[in-house]
């Protein structure tokens, strides 16, 4: 998935990326993702993940999965169930659900065994080198208190990727660094591979724009 510059869409709990919504978003995705070239991926709630993955051929995501192995885990998310059930991957430590560093350790692990990939999410350079140590696929760096804010990181905090790329570069090469957000636009793309990201990972500026298709096509239009 590293070919090109990457979207990953975070569906998150909106209803409007929800059920029958979902689907019609993810193809969405798939259209511009065949029409430009661009690596999408979306990251459906855990109720449609199936039927998303059954009706798109971009990578699908779990949004979490707990570091739990089959048994006794009422209402834990099983790796195996996820892989299952079409995800190619999952994010992990996303700022809305939040885990330990060794649970985030344990869910690298798994999906390194299980060949699915994994997509930590950071909040700072510091965390970034932690996280980039685990060895996973993917960190995104995402200040919390730009989450939805409009305000996409690659403006209001540049030294955040900036010093999370170079940190990932001395901690290990092998793993991509992608800007989260306040990500809408396509400037606010550019700006954030301009910067050394190899891509976004975004969720309302899409989900919640009048059209997530014009707007997915303006997110891409400039990279």
């Amino acid at each position: 998935m590293k070919d090109t510059p990457i979207v990953i869409l975070n569906f998150k709990t909106y209803l409007e990326s929800t059920g029958e919504r979902a689907l019609e978003l993810a193809s969405i995705c798939q259209d511009v993702a065949d029409e430009t070239g661009v690596n999408m991926a979306v990251a459906p709630q855990h109720m449609d993940l199936h039927r998303v993955s059954e009706a798109v051929e971009i990578q699908v995501l779990a949004q979490h999965i707990d570091p739990v192995d089959a048994g006794g885990h009422t209402g834990s998310v099983l790796a195996e169930c996820a892989r299952d059930s079409g995800a190619d991957g999952t994010l992990i430590n996303h700022s809305e659900k939040r885990m330990q560093l060794a649970d985030i350790e344990w869910v690298v692990s798994r999906m390194r065994e299980l060949e699915m990939m994994s997509v930590v999410c950071t909040n700072n350079v510091m965390t970034t080198a932690a996280a980039a140590a685990l060895g996973p696929d993917f960190v995104a760096v995402e200040p919390p208190e730009l989450i939805g804010s409009g305000i996409p990181v690659s403006k209001a905090e540049p030294e955040v990727i900036t010093g999370s790329v170079d940190a990932v570069k001395k901690v290990n090469p092998e793993v991509s660094v992608l800007c989260g957000a306040g990500i809408s636009t396509g400037d606010d793309m550019k700006a954030a591979v301009d910067l050394g990201a190899e891509g976004v990972l975004l969720a309302s500026g899409i989900i919640l724009a009048d059209s997530p298709r014009d707007a997915l096509l303006d997110l891409v239009s400039k990279v």
